[in-house]
């Protein structure tokens, strides 16, 4: 997952507990190698390689996650597009260099949700060089996975923390709720809060994790489809909900949104902490909405 993973269980023995642990760790793997971007043989790059030439047929979980993709394109007004992915190739975060616009122009042309097709037989691309990436909400499902695991193994305490996606299973072993915190976005190595969750799920959106800063304007790696630019907006948005790929994407599609993400965060119903341009903290609390989430059924 490109990222520091953790898995802890306050409850059963050591041994129970680390099979437990252990096939939580398998299923993570399995996802990841499964729709990885970055493999040749996962399902991900087949499709890629061979949806613009014909139908490729795709099992259960992976017509899931196209269809939760599709779904949230709709809710976000267009805005988290699972075929943004070409555009990282104009942006170069790690040298600090700012896409070309003529490059930015160019592949622009190769996203569009409204190319592909979900059809019977599977997923089709009705333009040559679309490519599909799920890594917008692939670490909170796995994370959800991961936690669903845990629950069959009979675990009814503990959390699984995949890069700061977060999934609890009930409460502390002392009856207290588990207190996740949530990394300051202009000061590395700091917290700016502190939540406590149990049965619930935490993830966070920002402008921290890959970035470069340039005549002191901040370009991060989360970018709009419609301009092919890093949003420029929140510092980050934490979502509190029953999944967390549930909050990942609440999270993402505020960031997207740029100033219009507040209004939409508060519709959602959904608790949040939010740190605006200027480094205030934005909050809300409100019980999450029965029902809330994706309901995977594996």
């Amino acid at each position: 997952m490109a990222s520091i993973c953790e898995i802890a269980l306050g409850s059963g023995s050591n041994a129970s507990a680390r099979a437990a642990a252990d096939l939580a760790i398998n299923e993570v793997r399995r996802i990841e190698s499964k729709y990885s971007r970055f493999t040749s043989d996962s399902v991900v790059a087949h499709i890629n390689q061979e949806a613009a030439k014909k139908p490729v047929a795709v099992d259960e979980e992976t017509r899931f996650l196209l269809n939760y993709a599709d779904q949230i394109h709709r809710l976000s007004g267009g805005l988290f597009d699972i075929t943004t992915g070409v555009l990282q190739q104009a942006w170069d975060f790690r040298a600090g260099i700012i896409a070309e616009p003529e490059r930015l122009r160019e592949l622009r042309q190769h996203v569009g949700w409204s190319k592909v097709r979900l059809i019977d037989e599977g997923i089709f691309f009705t333009q040559s060089q679309i490519q599909i990436d799920f890594g917008g909400f692939g670490k909170e499902y796995a994370a959800d996975r991961a936690a669903g695991v845990l629950r069959q193994q009979g675990v009814c305490s503990g959390f699984v923390n995949l890069g700061g996606d977060v999934s609890t299973l009930g409460l502390r072993p002392d009856g207290q709720a588990w207190s996740m915190g949530i990394r300051h976005p202009r000061s590395p190595g700091k917290l700016i809060a502190s939540i406590p969750l149990a049965d619930a799920a935490l993830a966070t959106s920002g402008d921290y994790e890959r970035y470069f800063e340039h005549n002191g304007r901040r370009y991060c790696h989360i970018l709009s489809p419609e301009t092919g630019e890093p949003v420029n907006h929140w510092q980050s948005v934490s979502v509190v909900a029953p999944r967390a790929i549930t909050a990942g994407t609440a999270a993402t599609i505020s960031m997207l949104l740029e100033a219009t993400g507040l209004e939409f965060l508060q519709r959602s119903g959904l608790p949040f902490l939010a740190v605006n341009p200027q480094g205030e903290i934005v909050t809300h609390s409100a019980r999450e909405p029965d029902g809330a989430g994706a309901d995977y059924g594996r």
